[in-house]
């Protein structure tokens, strides 16, 4: 897989705790989107660690193109039908 899954096709809303530390998943295959549950392992694939600068909902990337990772920036928009780029 040298292209990331893409889990979503919009952005993914979670809400995050200030100080707290979150592994959002960059290969699209987790189960628990947007976060890691380590489905990446055997890929070349490694999750985005980041901690909560404040307590905020935050837009996250669902498919895993944002050159702003973990947030979305729009990317989604430009997938064609059928899921490629």
């Amino acid at each position: 897989m040298s292209e990331p899954h893409v889990a979503s096709r919009t952005p993914i809303a979670v809400e995050v705790v200030a100080g707290q530390k979150y592994w959002w998943c960059a290969c699209g295959l987790s189960r628990s989107q947007p976060f890691c549950d380590g489905s990446h392992k055997g890929s070349a694939f490694q999750p985005l660690a980041f901690v909560a600068e404040r307590s905020e909902r935050l837009w996250l990337c669902g498919c895993k193109r944002t050159a702003g990772q973990p947030r979305c920036d729009g990317s989604h928009k430009a997938l064609a039908a059928d899921g490629a780029a």
